[in-house]
């Protein structure tokens, strides 16, 4: 996980997980826009997953 892709996903979560599919990208918007720390939590944990 790069420096990048953490300060991306803090500040626009959506846009972080850009490379993990189409899936994530839905997961993690919906969350961000019931509200901001759910989609940074969400974008972080998908970002962190090592299987991807």
């Amino acid at each position: 996980m790069s420096f990048w892709r953490v300060l991306l996903a803090i500040f626009f979560p959506p846009l972080s997980v850009i490379g993990k599919g189409c899936g994530s990208i839905l997961i993690v918007f919906l969350l961000w826009l019931c509200g901001w720390v759910p989609g940074v939590i969400a974008a972080l944990v998908i970002l962190n997953n090592p299987e991807r």
